[in-house]
């Protein structure tokens, strides 16, 4: 008993020890985007949030309820494309003031994730963003960025963080050749290295490899009470290239689901006024949702 005993303490001191290296490897990666002197910074915003998950009482409610209610409490807040695009070497971007749509439910999710695994210093959000931002959680140039949200999903379920749910409300097969940033590499400033460019490639193959997953825009009001709070939901796309388009989160209403996201078209954190399907309906490049569903923290 002593024995394994010294064991488990040595084991989680071994552990911990990896937790620090990790961690201040990955401050040497990371910047935060510059605020106003009248601004909050990333983590005052980010102490904030636990504050109010404290307050809130959240760490007993379910990891999709847990989602939408930080994302209520972030409701206003700026819409800005491109926020990951930050010069120099491919690092972690902490940015909790703006949001695009990616950006807004990676933060949710990792919010989300701290305060139900208890990890709630600013390091250990760093480090769980980290995790679903990035293939297998590690930043390894630019190509290691999940750009594709398909390549996210499918990701993000290997490590245990989601479970694709689309094809068990009812998603149907569809082939397309995905490949809009190797032909659109002159769009995107760190494509100009040509072995970032293969990587990307070889990713986009592995993709169009095997036939990917939807749900329909014309089934979606058929299927949408099956969803959940925090669901996370992509908007599969008619764009040429493109796999999906646009990111948010399922949260329910008065008996409607509703779409709660950061749109260029508002400009702001909102949630939909009809429901998902209406929202989905109404643009005519949407073809369609994958739902991904928000899985409780093991570690």
């Amino acid at each position: 008993m002593y024995s394994e005993l010294m064991h488990r303490s040595t084991r989680r001191s071994f552990l911990g020890s990896l937790t620090v290296l990790f961690q201040a490897s990955l401050l040497s990666k990371v910047s935060f985007a510059a605020a106003p002197p009248a601004e909050k910074t990333d983590e005052e915003v980010f102490l904030d949030a636990m504050a109010f998950a404290r307050a809130q009482k959240l760490e007993g409610k379910p990891i999709g309820e847990v989602m939408t209610a930080f994302g209520r409490n972030f409701l206003g807040t700026p819409y800005v494309g491109h926020t990951l695009e930050a010069p120099g070497d491919e690092h972690l971007v902490i940015n909790l003031r703006e949001f695009d749509c990616v950006t807004f439910v990676e933060n949710m999710l990792t919010l989300a994730r701290c305060v139900k695994s208890g990890k709630t210093s600013f390091a250990e959000f760093m480090t769980g963003l980290a995790k679903v931002r990035y293939a297998g959680g590690s930043i390894d140039g630019y190509p290691s960025r999940l750009h594709y949200f398909s390549t996210w999903i499918g990701d993000n379920g290997q490590k245990g963080v989601v479970r694709d749910i689309t094809r068990e409300l009812g998603g149907t097969a569809y082939e397309k050749p995905i490949d809009f940033m190797t032909t659109h590499a002159g769009s995107y400033k760190q494509l100009e290295r040509k072995d970032f460019v293969q990587r990307i490639k070889l990713m986009e193959l592995e993709l169009s490899r095997a036939p990917l997953h939807h749900i329909p825009k014309e089934a979606i009001g058929a299927m949408q009470d099956r969803l959940q709070d925090g669901d996370i939901i992509g908007t599969t796309t008619a764009m040429k290239g493109m796999d999906i388009s646009h990111t948010g989160l399922a949260v329910r209403e008065g008996g409607i689901v509703r779409f709660m996201h950061a749109p260029l078209s508002g400009k702001q954190v909102m949630i939909s006024e009809g429901s998902l399907a209406e929202y989905v309906k109404g643009i005519a490049s949407h073809t369609g949702i994958v739902a991904a569903r928000p899985l409780e923290p093991q570690e």
